[in-house]
C-alpha cells in the first residue's frame, strides 16, 4: 500500500463535493491545478487527470446516485519526491472491483460504459479499493524520486 510512503506528507487539498455530475469536472480541474503547481508528477498529468475523472465520476454516479445532498470527499497528497496519492471516498454501498467485467473482452468491447476501473488501473501505478469499494486510492510515483522505507 503506498499510504505508508505518504505518512509524513500533509494533504495539500481536501475537497468535499456534492454528488452531482457537474461537480466532478470542476473538482478535477481544481485538483489538476494544484498537482501542476506542486510538480509531483511532472509529465504524467494526463494519466492522472483521466484516472481521477473516472474515479470521481464513478463516486458521484454510483456512490451518491447523483444526489446533491450526498458528498464525495477527495484528499490529495502531493510530494515531488514521493509522487501523488489521491483518496476518493463516497457514501455508497460499495462494489466488488473483481466483479467488474473486462471492457476489452468479448461483447464488452462494444459497450459505451464500464471502462472506468480498467482506465484507472492503466493510468496509475497503483489503484486500491477499500471500505468495500467506497474508497478508491490512486497512486502515481514521482518520475524524479525513488522511495525509501520510512
Amino acid at each position: 500500500m503506498p499510504d505508508r510512503f505518504f505518512r509524513n506528507v500533509e494533504a495539500c487539498l481536501v475537497l468535499r463535493i456534492p454528488g452531482q455530475s457537474d461537480a466532478a469536472g470542476k473538482a478535477v480541474d481544481q485538483i489538476m491545478e494544484v498537482i501542476q503547481l506542486k510538480g509531483c508528477v511532472v509529465g504524467q498529468e494526463f494519466e492522472v487527470e483521466v484516472a481521477l475523472l473516472e474515479a470521481v465520476a464513478n463516486a458521484v454516479k454510483h456512490g451518491c446516485k447523483g444526489d446533491p445532498e450526498q458528498e464525495v470527499e477527495i484528499r490529495v497528497l502531493c510530494d515531488p519526491e514521493k509522487g501523488l496519492l489521491i483518496i476518493i471516498r463516497d457514501p455508497g454501498k460499495g462494489f466488488d472491483p473483481e466483479a467488474v467485467p473486462s471492457p476489452i473482452e468479448g461483447e464488452n468491447l462494444l459497450r459505451t460504459h464500464g471502462r472506468g476501473v480498467w482506465l484507472m488501473n492503466r493510468m496509475m501505478d497503483t489503484v486500491s479499493f477499500r471500505e468495500g469499494g467506497r474508497e478508491v486510492v490512486l497512486h502515481k510515483k514521482s518520475p524524479s524520486g525513488e522511495w525509501e522505507e520510512e
